[in-house]
């Protein structure tokens, strides 16, 4: 199938490891320029620059919670051959492993959250439209905007009350609203979001390793497996396609194997 991404410029937060690695690679195999942005590590994005070359795919560092890192991050990755920025996937985000439920939780680690997570993003977001403005008008046809979402942002998730509450603000509030305003600078613009529940990445490795927190995770989804990144990943490229998926806007598409809630209480729980 031709998703219309071939020479697409795409910017891919968080793009060095799990579900942004998947993406990057998967939309360079359908043609297009991939920006890999990356924090402190590199190279695991080396052999995409080797495999598909300097003029389509580049890594290049920021910190996203900085407003001039941002700016001057878009300014890079619009240097010539690959032009503006046309396709953005707002992938990066910090996930406390420890269970910190909010009356234990301090206000610099709700902070630290809402700027990695929230902030950054909307920096990101504003930057991308920014860029946009000063593109061609064929270049405007391929906008779009993906954010990643969470089951956290749709279910809750106790212990994680800070990265929940960043997931559901960029769901719905940022969402909605970035739909509606990226049609003032790209008529044909749409912005989406692809929210996973358990995705096998590195970072969730070691949480799965153990049996009661996959009992849990899968204890009300129908398809009893937790996700790889690539399931994540073919959904990011479809819904950043305006050929397959060019009348989809404000959406949240779940891909969580039909999840339908949290386990809260074993038996052990109520005393059965």
């Amino acid at each position: 199938m031709d998703f219309g991404l071939h020479n697409v410029h795409v910017l891919i937060t968080g793009a060095s490891g799990g579900i942004g690695l998947a993406t990057a690679r998967l939309f360079l195999k359908v043609g297009a320029r991939v920006t890999a942005h990356y924090n402190t590590k590199s190279a695991t994005l080396d052999p995409l620059v080797q495999e598909f070359g300097a003029d389509r795919a580049r890594a290049l560092q920021a910190d996203l919670t900085q407003e001039d890192a941002v700016r001057q991050l878009f300014v890079s990755a619009s240097a010539e051959p690959y032009g503006p920025v046309q396709v953005v996937v707002i992938n990066h985000a910090y996930y406390e492993s420890r269970d910190v439920p909010v009356a234990q939780m301090s206000l610099a680690q709700w902070e630290a959250t809402f700027s990695t997570n929230l902030t950054s993003s909307f920096l990101v977001a504003r930057e991308y439209l920014r860029g946009l403005e000063k593109a061609s008008e064929a270049q405007k046809e391929k906008a779009a905007i993906i954010l990643i979402g969470s089951t956290a942002g749709k279910f809750g998730e106790a212990g994680h009350a800070d990265y929940a509450s960043t997931k559901s603000a960029m769901m719905y509030g940022l969402c909605l609203s970035l739909k509606n305003e990226i049609v003032d600078i790209a008529p044909r613009g749409r912005v989406n979001v692809v929210a996973p529940g358990w995705v096998k990445t590195p970072m969730a490795e070691e949480a799965l390793k153990n049996p009661n927190i996959v009992y849990r995770a899968l204890a009300t989804t129908p398809l009893k497996k937790v996700a790889v990144p690539e399931d994540v990943a073919n959904q990011i490229v479809v819904l950043s396609s305006s050929t397959v998926s060019g009348h989809v806007s404000g959406h949240v598409l779940m891909v969580h194997g039909g999840m339908e809630g949290r386990l809260l209480n074993l038996k052990e729980d109520l005393g059965l």
